[in-house]
């Protein structure tokens, strides 16, 4: 509602918005009376004398901009200065008029008054003198809001209207809605802005007014100002980008841009009616169409040369090739602040061309964030500079860490979200480095002298355990490589660390540290092992490598197995074989371990090394899986002693009768679970934990010699034979 008011101090009449009456009252300091009320519907279409333009009329229209916070509830409106005020010209068919030029200045449009007066000096103290001369202006006061400001000269600026080309993304957006169906988001989240942000986005402006960048190859009348932009302008133009790049667009002459054979095809007048247009395009449209200068290129005829480049990829990684088909990236990676940007210009434009995106994923990451957890700002001195990182500061408060350090801390983020760095996270990446040194270290250290070429064990020849590690590095490789599938890298170093520490470090490397340092250097158990570990060496440097390529290849550099002058990056990826996975394989050696456990929490903190054990199986199933391991009822270097880690081991249908009274004693069960569940038996157990009376060989150290003075019958061969 609006009502016309009366002031009780001058008698003046007033057109305000209802509710805002009191608080006028109270700004001007003096009483209002109301003379009659209006509602917004009746005075649309009123029509009100401009105050600084003689003989011109104003029509009073609505508009959802305009609000009852402060002021009278009506505003001027100049359609060519705002998009607000655009856009109810637009709804209303309004003229659009500039009356400012390009340097700030009032046109004769304004009237003789105010023409060549700077808007946002001269012009504006004239403005408000002519306002004060007509008696309309009833207040002045300063206040304080939002105005656009340019950052550079931190000067305000004037909106004007100017012409432009534009892309009508309305035609394009469910095409490229259709198209975004066919993409992999990561995360998934991000696939409801950037919808959002294609159904916001109506016009996309293309064309900007800067001194750089690349020219719009458009020609313009110089009478009608008519451009002139067709497929023979523009592939003339192109062959010239191509041979004298695109600077030669303000270089040549126009009569090279535009010769008379492409004039005779355009079927345009003669070239000295035409004029070069000075705008050059939108980075957001250049980097958004970056796809057809990279994407177009690589052929199906390169695909050999391409699959060697990328054979040490993983093979989901590696495939599809881009082709002529095709023509897709594998994925984009940005930041979040480019789904508005490139994600979206390189979709659009993509879809125009070719109706589909450029990309098979998307990957969206977030921005890295101070430790504290505070935006980076210069200002406040908490930026971190990778640099500074890689190669250390000034001082000893910011040591070098290496570009590893950095590759890990990137990988080990949630590269989804915000990511913390700073010293603490960059030294907890350090660590992680550091213990997976001392696994590769002792897989290097333990492969010296060591041809997998020639002394290679069979794979059905190898010890069950080391079968068994065969096996958990497959299942290893193929999580690692669904991971970096997904572009999930964190996963992957958690993948690692648990096949590091769990798989390795805690079980494999302590059960087979005798093996590899005490028995004969050709014995098969010994080859058997390093047969597994230069398998697992192979498979965790190549696992790493997109991640760590410098300690990937440095490795690599010592790792047995292939020529010395060979690269990492050009040997292929993972090399796991289906043959590791042998049928009953899991069974014997978990069934074996979980006795191993029960035997283990029967001595907490002793040492395993120092008991014999029994274990007592009715005959079955789980007894023939554990006869695998052991044939002879009692054995000391069985495969099964090996996995218990005893100094002897029994194994038969029952405990023996005449157990000490210090035997420790323990049951268990474990389900056998054989073809997928067509054999399934769950299998009891006993055991009987005595700790030994055999001396300790001073060589192997371990509790199987005859006398504490001599060494055990096996070390006493190796020496022998040494000798």
């Amino acid at each position: 509602m609006y009502s016309v008011v009366k002031r009780t101090d001058n008698s003046q009449l007033l057109l305000v918005a209802t509710e805002r009456i009191a608080s006028m009252a109270t700004l001007l300091g003096t009483e209002l009376e109301s003379i009659g009320t209006y509602t917004g519907s009746q005075l649309e279409g009123g029509v009100c004398k401009h105050l600084t333009i003689p003989d011109k009329e104003v029509p009073l229209l609505p508009a959802n901009h305009v609000t009852m916070g402060k002021g009278t509830g009506l505003v001027h409106t100049a359609p060519a200065h705002g998009m607000d005020d655009y856009s109810v010209a637009s709804q209303f068919k309004l003229s659009v008029e500039c009356m400012v030029d390009e340097d700030g200045k009032f046109t004769e449009l304004a009237g003789p008054e105010l023409k060549d007066l700077s808007v946002m000096s001269e012009g504006t103290e004239k403005v408000i003198s002519m306002l004060k001369e007509c008696g309309a202006l009833v207040k002045e006061e300063k206040c304080v809001h939002s105005y656009p400001y340019d950052w550079r000269t931190k000067q305000p600026v004037v909106i004007r209207p100017s012409k432009q080309w534009f892309i009508n993304t309305a035609s394009l957006k469910d095409k490229a809605k259709d198209a975004l169906q066919k993409v992999r988001i990561l995360p998934e989240s991000a696939r409801g802005s950037l919808l959002a942000m294609l159904d916001r986005r109506t016009y996309w402006c293309i064309s900007r007014q800067r001194s750089w960048g690349v020219p719009i190859p458009v020609f313009y009348h110089k009478e009608t100002g008519e451009p002139l932009i067709n497929k023979h302008t523009v592939s003339h133009i192109a062959e010239l980008f191509k041979e004298k790049g695109s600077d030669c667009w303000w270089e040549l002459p126009i009569e090279t841009l535009l010769p008379a054979d492409v004039i005779k095809k355009s079927k345009a007048g003669p070239v000295t009616d035409y004029v070069r247009g000075e705008d050059v395009l939108d980075i957001w449209f250049d980097s958004g169409a970056s796809w057809a200068a990279v994407l177009e290129e690589e052929m199906e005829g390169e695909s050999e040369e391409t699959e060697s480049r990328l054979s040490w990829l993983p093979a989901p990684l590696r495939k599809p090739l881009v082709t002529e088909s095709d023509s897709r990236a594998d994925a984009y990676v940005e930041g979040k602040d480019q789904i508005g940007g490139w994600f979206q210009s390189s979709l659009l434009t993509s879809v125009a061309m070719r109706n589909k995106a450029p990309y098979k994923s998307l990957v969206v990451h977030g921005f890295t964030i101070s430790e504290k957890g505070e935006k980076m700002s210069k200002s406040l001195g908490n930026v971190v500079d990778p640099d500074t990182v890689i190669n250390g500061g000034k001082d000893s408060s910011c040591p070098a860490y290496g570009v590893d350090v950095l590759r890990w801390w990137v990988a080990e983020s949630n590269i989804f979200s915000e990511v913390q760095i700073g010293p603490t996270v960059l030294n907890s990446a350090k660590d992680s480095i550091g213990k997976l040194r001392n696994t590769l270290k002792f897989l290097l250290g333990n492969l010296k002298g060591f041809d997998p070429r020639v002394q290679a064990v069979d794979a059905k020849e190898m010890y069950y355990i080391d079968q068994y590690m065969l096996h958990l590095l497959r299942e290893y490789s193929i999580k690692v490589t669904d991971a970096y599938s997904e572009f999930d890298a964190g996963r992957v170093i958690r993948i690692l660390q648990a096949f590091i520490s769990r798989d390795l470090s805690s079980f494999y490397f302590s059960i087979i540290k005798d093996r590899l340092y005490c028995d004969p250097e050709d014995s098969l158990g010994r080859r058997s092992c390093q047969t597994a570990l230069e398998e697992i060496l192979d498979g965790l440097t190549r696992s790493i490598a997109p991640i760590l390529p410098h300690l990937a290849e440095e490795v690599y550099a010592y790792a047995p197995g292939h020529d010395k002058e060979e690269t990492l990056f050009r040997s292929g990826w993972i090399k796991s074989s289906s043959v590791w996975r042998r049928p009953g394989l899991e069974e014997v050696v978990e069934g074996a371990c979980a006795i191993r456990d029960s035997f283990l929490s029967s001595i907490p903190g002793k040492n395993a090394a120092q008991y014999d054990l029994s274990i007592a199986i009715e005959p079955g199933l789980m007894f023939e899986l554990m006869e695998s391991l052991q044939e002879e009822p009692t054995s000391t270097s069985s495969q099964l002693a090996e996995l218990m880690m005893a100094a002897r081991v029994n194994l038969s249908g029952q405990l023996p009768r005449d157990l000490p009274p210090d035997a420790l004693l323990k049951q268990g069960s474990f389900l056998i679970n054989l073809e997928g569940g067509v054999i399934r038996e769950d299998s009891a157990y006993s055991i009987a934990a005595v700790p030994t009376s055999t001396p300790r060989c001073p060589r192997c150290r371990r509790y199987t010699t005859e006398s504490a003075d001599c060494m055990c019958p096996r070390c006493q061969t190796v020496v022998s034979q040494a000798h």
